[in-house]
């Protein structure tokens, strides 16, 4: 059980408020002044706290450890890296081309590629770059898709508020104040799998539409995924109108496959974004696509704009070569997916045994728990799940030694490491923890 008194983390905590607003470096570290965790160091699958309490962690930093915490693969060559050539010169570097033929021979929809340091970069590279290609202004996203922290993708639909019998759709608001009314100007809403909405949008919208934006396997919505034959909808509709298809793989590339979703579906976007599992925990970030798309990146009298000062530093590069290099030579994605069955096949049987109805989505790399008789097809159906026991079988895990995100709409993160996991231990809490919710 965790201790009832974490004096060393309540101590954290008070000297952060005095330096950070919520007293946190990211909004969503907050977990309450009882309930927020600093860590004091992490390994394999395992995480351990600055009380000294050690969690087996399903969260991974929301996905980028693909490996497990301080991988000595990629590690390794990090440190080569910034001992034996530098971080950051404002030049060109031969690693550039290594990370993007990597990536290439893992990814038939890449043919040219430029870096960035975070998910939201690489998005709005994406964006911006689409609206270059075609000289049109709309992007259409779907619900409950996640884009990153930039004003135009921070609009999303109040799922949590909505009144599926009394309103038709629910509310677009914005992630909080700050965002102006202006930046929904060229943004349209639709739900996942609906192709009568799709079908809509571009009666209205079909001649400013520059790009369809979606994470095909929805990673901050339990990874609710799109079906196969709504993806060759999206593709089908962005070839009949001139509209690029952009996948977000933040999450799933490198992560569900090797090709990323994109190989599960066998359907290409133009444009692509990936982070998180690229760099195994490392600040890395890449968005790329066809060659003619990616060159409206130019000096062109219309040419798209992009950089940045860290984008393609050595640090970043060296550890998403190494990461790319384990991941494309060995079987490392295939343990990930056994390590994910073996999880779900136990955690079933205990949710069967307390008789509750429930499915998984997405991936085994990235799978979501869904209290309900059958698997989510969006974001409103999410809303139908018995998420408040799931939150509460997910706070007794963590109380019991296994982190998690307490959000049925974060997946279960599996990550190389995890197949030293003592499976046993894993049906006990889960056993003890749903006893604990049932009762509550």
């Amino acid at each position: 059980m965790t201790k009832p008194q974490k004096p060393n983390s309540n101590a954290m905590l008070k000297r952060a408020h005095n330096n950070m607003p919520l007293g946190v470096a990211d909004s969503y570290r907050y977990w309450g002044e009882e309930n927020t965790v600093f860590l004091s160091s992490m390994k394999g699958c395992t995480i351990t706290d600055c009380d000294e309490q050690t969690f087996i962690d399903f969260r991974l930093a929301y996905g980028p450890i693909i490996l497990g915490y301080r991988d000595e693969r990629v590690d390794n060559a990090v440190i080569d890296a910034i001992t034996n050539v530098g971080t950051i010169s404002g030049f060109s570097t031969g690693l550039d081309s290594d990370v993007v033929e990597l990536v290439k021979s893992l990814c038939p929809n890449i043919d040219k590629m430029r870096f960035a340091n975070s998910g939201t970069e690489a998005v709005i590279g994406a964006v911006r770059t689409a609206r270059g290609f075609t000289q049109r202004n709309k992007i259409v996203v779907v619900e409950g898709g996640f884009h990153g922290l930039h004003d135009e993708v921070m609009w999303k639909s109040d799922v949590d508020n909505w009144d599926g019998d009394t309103e038709n759709s629910p509310a677009i608001i914005p992630f909080g104040a700050g965002i102006p009314q202006s930046t929904r100007e060229h943004q349209v809403s639709v739900p996942l799998n609906d192709f009568a909405a799709i079908d809509a949008v571009f009666a209205e919208h079909g001649n400013d539409i520059a790009a369809i934006l979606i994470e095909p396997i929805m990673g901050n919505c339990g990874s609710i995924a799109s079906t196969q034959a709504y993806m060759e909808k999206l593709r089908q509709v962005c070839d009949a109108n001139g509209s690029l298809l952009i996948m977000d793989e933040v999450k799933t590339g490198f992560r569900v496959a090797k090709g990323g979703a994109q190989e599960l579906y066998g359907i290409y976007a133009d444009l692509t974004t990936y982070a998180k599992a690229i760099g195994n925990g490392y600040p890395v970030a890449a968005f790329g696509g066809k060659a003619k798309v990616m060159d409206a990146i130019s000096f062109a009298a219309n040419g798209v704009t992009h950089g940045g000062t860290y984008t393609a530093n050595m640090v970043a590069l060296s550890a998403a070569k190494a990461t790319l290099t384990v991941l494309s030579e060995t079987d490392a994605l295939a343990t990930i997916a056994e390590v994910g069955q073996k999880i779900q096949a136990i955690l079933s049987r205990v949710f069967t045994k307390f008789g509750i109805e429930h499915c998984f989505a997405g991936p085994d790399a990235m799978f979501g728990v869904h209290f309900g008789s059958e698997v989510p097809q969006n974001y409103r159906d999410w809303k139908q799940t018995n998420s408040d026991l799931y939150t509460q079988f997910a706070l007794n895990l963590i109380d019991n030694g296994l982190m998690l995100e307490p959000d049925s709409r974060e997946p279960w993160f599996i990550c190389e490491a995890h197949q030293t996991l003592d499976f046993a231990w894993l049906e006990q809490v889960a056993e003890k923890s749903m006893a604990a919710a049932i009762h509550a």
